[in-house]
């Protein structure tokens, strides 16, 4: 997948998702969907697969949350060429795995539209209040999850105060017109963009339209027993606990991806070691406490960078591990906090897995979060705390077992 911030590095012409996509719910997968090059049997079976529980809730107008920018690997600030030059994508990254080519035409001969997602960075909230946002997808796993999708294209756009002063009109016109060469555009129902936010997604639709545009305005949708899909409440069942209602809005199991690192090793000292994950520092983190998780080491893949883009940190290219991988998916107990029992001061996120050893350092971690087992505690001593360590493992390993 190209990533860019800058436009004029795009692949054009585009066929757009607009947003900030916080999470990559089922909600936003359904505004991604219609921009894909995909046939209608191949979109229609991956909606059924992700969300076969979504109810529409059209009626509604509310502000659909949306995300960052990032940047993928190539020398120069410009785009790979188009077909028939000398330096094209597939030379840089090799063919696609589906077959088909990164080349700017069809079979036919005609121009096709590269499947892109355009979002901000920083997102727009950050940049108002000048306080980080914390997010549930930082940009590796937006740029690893959207890649999954089938999107081949993530155009960050930089947020600042030029960007935020375009009014509706201008935004359309300089950016998904004049810059992105936009056929198609995708976006949630409540959509607001332009200076102010006064720009509606029905006003998108009838500027859009000035220009011969087509927009998809997709409906917002609830799933189960009609929780409204958003980022806001997947945070909210995160920071209770409610591991079922943020895993059932996501369509996956919440995650926590980082590179293990040295730590004070208290846990080999009682008898169950931990690996010491450092996670991205806007990642948001759950209800402090005890998790069972299932463990997996990510592998690097190929990655397509913009060199004018500051994105910088390694794109693991697989959700799941890949054949040569020694742990496959490890059981484990996993602790988010800041260990009042030995008087830790800042969070961190350690996890035991469940008979394994190994050594670990260096490594890439994803720990997929399936049930939240207890909150987090202070202990009178530490045979105290070993005593629950062990229980908590007892219970992870009965409740892991039932979930297979």
């Amino acid at each position: 997948m190209w990533v860019t911030s800058s436009c004029t590095a795009a692949l054009t012409p585009t066929s757009v998702a607009l947003g900030n996509f916080d999470g990559l719910h089922l909600g936003h997968r359904q505004v991604v969907q219609p921009i894909l090059n995909r046939s209608p049997e191949q979109n229609s079976a991956t909606i059924l697969a992700s969300g076969p529980n979504l109810r529409s809730n059209a009626g509604r107008d509310e502000n659909l949350e949306s995300e960052p920018p990032a940047t993928c690997y190539n020398d120069s600030a410009a785009p790979p060429d188009r077909a028939g030059s000398s330096h094209n994508f597939e030379d840089l990254i090799g063919p696609r795995a589906d077959g088909n080519s990164f080349s700017g035409r069809d079979s036919d001969g005609v121009d096709r539209l590269y499947g892109t997602v355009v979002t901000f960075d920083p997102h727009p909230q950050e940049f108002f209040t000048g306080q980080q946002k914390k997010l549930l997808t930082p940009l590796a796993e937006k740029v690893e999850l959207l890649e999954a999708m089938g999107v081949e294209q993530l155009v960050l756009l930089p947020f600042d105060r030029e960007l935020a002063a375009l009014t509706a009109s201008e935004f359309v016109e300089e950016i998904l017109v004049r810059q992105l060469k936009a056929s198609r555009i995708s976006v949630g129902v409540d959509f607001r963009f332009g200076r102010g936010r006064a720009g509606t997604a029905v006003d998108l639709q009838l500027i859009a339209s000035g220009y011969g545009i087509d927009v998809a305005l997709v409906p917002l949708h609830n799933c189960g027993e009609g929780d409204r899909i958003s980022s806001s409440a997947i945070r909210e069942g995160l920071a209770s606990g409610d591991l079922t209602r943020a895993n059932q809005l996501l369509g996956r199991p919440y995650s926590l991806v980082g590179t293990v690192v040295g730590g004070q090793r208290l846990g080999r000292t009682i008898g169950f070691p931990t690996a010491n994950i450092e996670l991205p520092p806007e990642k948001f983190l759950p209800r402090f406490g005890v998790y069972a998780v299932r463990v997996s080491v990510k592998h690097g893949g190929e990655k397509m960078k913009d060199g004018s883009s500051s994105y910088q940190q390694e794109n693991p290219k697989s959700l799941i591990p890949g054949p040569a991988s020694n742990l496959s998916f490890v059981n484990g107990v996993m602790n988010v906090g800041c260990r009042p029992t030995v008087e830790g001061l800042q969070p961190t996120v350690e996890v035991h897995l469940l008979d394994w050893s190994g050594d670990l350092y260096g490594q890439t971690l994803s720990a997929s979060l399936v049930e939240f087992l207890r909150p987090e505690q202070k202990f009178a001593s530490l045979d105290a705390l070993k005593t629950q360590i062990q229980a908590d493992c007892d219970i992870a390993r009965s409740v892991l077992t039932a979930k297979v």
